[in-house]
């Protein structure tokens, strides 16, 4: 049966049978939840503002896709 890490904690269990999978146990897939639900767990954004000579591009190839 193949055995993994908790994703929380690191302690190795068997997966089949685990009601808790891939957590270990209860508490660990419930802190988990607990860090999701406050907002801990996020990817981070790429903010990037269009320059004058984007903006130029993007409305050059406009007017050529409806000519």
């Amino acid at each position: 049966m193949p055995i993994v890490k908790c994703p929380q904690c690191g302690r190795e269990k068997e997966y089949n049978g685990n009601e808790f999978r891939p957590f270990c146990t209860e508490r660990c897939k419930l802190l988990d939840f607990g860090a999701w639900a406050d907002g801990e767990y996020n990817l981070p954004s790429e903010t990037s503002e269009l320059t004058e000579q984007d903006i130029n591009t993007i409305e050059k190839a406009l007017e050529e896709k409806t000519q």
